[in-house]
């Protein structure tokens, strides 16, 4: 199989009747040269080790090496533990993991990067979190994880996945498309739906710089996680109701990589703009690199 846009995959998966996880793993495992049960081994083994960076996370408060994050997401959770959440479990559950994975990243812990490092907490928070509140088996989280994968690694064929290329919305805004599809797949929803999702969740967050502060993975990089985990279930929530991208999802991937061409190099990931370059964010910059 060539499938190199979302169209192609569509159309390969409607004319021999399969899903999207299902397309996936068979090529994959094709260009691989092993069996699909030996690719979904290696698929389980990355969900586990999403969920033991969530563990780790949730019971670490220790800060990064330059301080200037670790301990947000133990804050967070007292205050779910005195105060629930509006929205109730699943949103308490999706910030808290996305936290406890992206404090864990910037602790130079074992993460999964899905798609980068710097937006690892996004697609575990959501598909974990989901999968716990609504008993989804260990058969289906992979299928889900698959269907991620599949939409990364289609995007990937136009972007670079890198914020030092296309800025965050190769990164973080990625991440939340392949969340938002891949809690689509989760929930049994049909391929249209599972790529209106994808197509909901990027072209809502197109633009979104890169501007780390101190040139780090930290700020704003690890809060954006718990809020695009968030952003990933409301395009499904759309998507799942018949709401569709009046763009189709190709061209909003086309839009992407417009958009990073666009965009000024000192949005992408150099550090020479943006929140890395506000008073206080020098003044940051200034005491770590004084260490």
């Amino acid at each position: 199989m060539n499938i190199n846009t979302f169209e192609e995959l569509k159309n390969y998966c409607e004319s021999s009747n399969k899903k999207i996880f299902e397309a996936a793993q068979e090529n994959d495992a094709q260009k691989n040269d092993i069996t699909v049960q030996e690719l979904r081994e290696i698929v389980k083994r990355n969900l586990e080790a999403m969920k033991e960076a969530i563990r780790t996370g949730l019971k670490s408060c220790e800060k990064s090496y330059s301080g200037l994050s670790g301990g947000d997401c133990q804050k967070l959770q007292a205050k779910f533990a005195q105060k629930s959440s509006l929205l109730g479990v699943i949103f308490e559950k999706i910030t808290t993991y996305a936290l406890a994975t992206s404090e864990e990243n910037a602790r130079m812990g074992k993460i999964v990067a899905c798609p980068t490092a710097g937006s690892c907490g996004i697609v575990p928070s959501v598909l974990i979190s989901v999968s716990e509140e609504t008993g989804a088996t260990e058969e289906e989280q992979i299928n889900a994880l698959i269907t991620a994968g599949e939409i990364g690694r289609i995007i990937s064929n136009k972007v670079q996945l890198a914020g030092a290329v296309a800025g965050c919305q190769a990164e973080c805004g990625v991440a939340s498309a392949m969340a938002a599809g891949a809690l689509a797949q989760l929930r049994g929803e049909n391929i249209d739906n599972i790529l209106s999702a994808v197509a909901l969740a990027m072209k809502n967050l197109l633009g979104l710089t890169c501007d780390p502060v101190c040139g780090l993975v930290e700020v704003p990089c690890i809060k954006r996680n718990p809020f695009l985990g968030i952003h990933a279930v409301t395009a499904y929530e759309l998507a799942s109701a018949g709401i569709q991208s009046k763009i189709p999802l190709d061209e909003v991937i086309d839009t992407l990589e417009q958009t990073g061409q666009l965009m000024s190099p000192s949005l992408k990931e150099s550090s020479q703009a943006g929140l890395a370059k506000t008073k206080t964010g020098l003044k940051l910059e200034e005491e770590f690199y004084s260490k």
